[in-house]
């Protein structure tokens, strides 16, 4: 087992295998952490992914969960480990990826890793220090907004320093544009200076490649599912580190088509936008959910007739602007209870038949997996750049599963996703 990675919530851990997959690394992804690893060891994965729902929980639990899936992983024999976390920082205030990273180095005995949130591939950069989505900065695009982790600050370093007690150091553009061995060599002088954690520049995929191979003797390194790129190709270099043959698993068909959509970022709100018309909609009521209504029976008793003439959508989407309105007549713990409620028309439409189904939004779709009892997910066809079908484990019968990141994917998602499977 080459990789054992350890990603802060659902969808972020499969945004990671499938960049893995579609770098020639056989991925297996668990939902939590297993009692036993032996099914995992006999999948020949070269990789796992333990995905995690510490993104937005209470610091202590994150932290302790993620040192059980360490202590798990370093006892199926993983070499090397990953902490993944989303490509736009996503923390709560009191702040989830320090903590979490600090005692991840504390149980490795370590003294210095990488910060590298960067993800090109969708839109996702470090310049100076600074987290850019797009051209924008992260605290001034729609993550500034955002319901569970609203960010307020583009600077990583900064962002960091406020979550760790640990020295933060930068590792700029130009170090990273002269190559895998000059960046080396900043990490050993900033290593020396006291440094624990250094940021990393990133802007295209040629610097994710250095920086991985800069990175080769680093038992543990930080990072959105960009930084799998250049690690890829440092398992490549070593001799009979990977095995040959096609890392992709056939995905199940069959049975019928939903979605289910939790996330209230802009782009997962565009998505459903582009497919109200197309697709039957319905929209779950969170002040119907406060009032007490039976909203799982009444969605489900909508969807019963519709699931043999196509998709459906199910969505507790919302425009920020609605978000906003409602926040201050709602109770504190209404995300948690959209979600469950998700959970449990996700639940009600697979026992219908639906067979196929996309979730969109990371804590939707962690509340989606438990309550379908999935624990494990093996990796097919991408859909979109970290966005990859896959097929259940644990589940009565296998089925196919889209995890979607609320943050990830085209206008077109949804549509394309359809086209994806075989």
């Amino acid at each position: 087992m080459l990789l054992g990675c350890i990603a802060d919530d659902f969808t972020g851990g499969t945004d990671l295998a499938s960049a893995l997959v579609a770098r020639g690394i056989r991925t297996v992804q668990v939902i939590g952490v297993p009692e036993a690893g032996e099914e995992v060891v006999r999948s020949g994965a070269e990789a796992v992914v333990v995905a995690l729902k510490t993104r937005t929980a209470p610091v202590a639990d994150a932290v302790e969960q993620s040192l059980t899936a360490l202590r798990w992983l370093r006892e199926i024999g993983c070499e090397r480990y990953y902490f993944k976390y989303c490509s736009t920082f996503d923390s709560t205030p009191a702040g989830n990826i320090g903590p979490v990273a600090e005692a991840l180095l504390d149980a490795l005995g370590m003294d210095f890793t990488v910060v590298c949130p960067a993800l090109p591939a969708n839109g996702r950069t470090v310049r100076d220090g600074r987290l850019f989505v797009g051209d924008v900065p992260l605290d001034e695009s729609p993550m500034r907004q955002h319901p569970l982790t609203p960010m307020d600050d583009a600077n990583v370093v900064r962002l960091m320093r406020r979550q760790t007690h640990s020295r933060v150091g930068l590792v700029g553009h130009g170090t990273v544009g002269r190559g895998p061995e000059r960046i080396r060599a900043e990490f050993d002088a900033l290593r020396r200076a006291g440094i624990r954690f250094a940021v990393v520049d990133a802007t295209d995929d040629d610097d994710l490649l250095a920086i991985g191979r800069a990175c080769a003797d680093l038992p543990l390194v930080t990072a959105s599912a960009g930084l799998a790129v250049g690690l890829a190709e440092t398992f490549r270099a070593q001799p009979r580190r990977l095995t040959d043959g096609d890392p992709h698993a056939p995905v199940p068909t069959g049975g019928g088509r939903a979605v289910i959509a939790g996330s209230c970022s802009a782009a997962t709100n565009a998505q459903v936008e582009a497919v109200r018309a197309v697709y039957p909609s319905y929209l779950v009521d969170p002040f119907a959910i406060v009032r007490g209504e039976d909203v799982v029976t009444a969605a489900l008793r909508w969807a019963r007739p519709l699931l043999g003439q196509g998709p459906v959508l199910l969505h507790a989407t919302q425009p920020a602007r609605n978000v906003a309105a409602a926040k201050s007549r709602l109770p504190g713990d209404i995300a948690s209870r959209i979600e469950n409620t998700l959970a449990s028309i996700a639940r009600g439409l697979v026992d219908m038949g639906v067979g196929r189904l996309i979730v969109a939004g990371g804590e939707t779709s962690g509340a989606v997996v438990a309550a379908l009892g999935v624990t494990g997910l093996v990796i097919g066809p991408e859909i979109s750049p970290g966005v990859p079908w896959t097929w259940t484990l644990g589940t009565p019968r296998p089925l196919a599963l889209a995890l979607k990141s609320g943050n990830f994917g085209s206008r077109d998602f949804f549509l394309d996703a359809w086209e994806r499977l075989p």
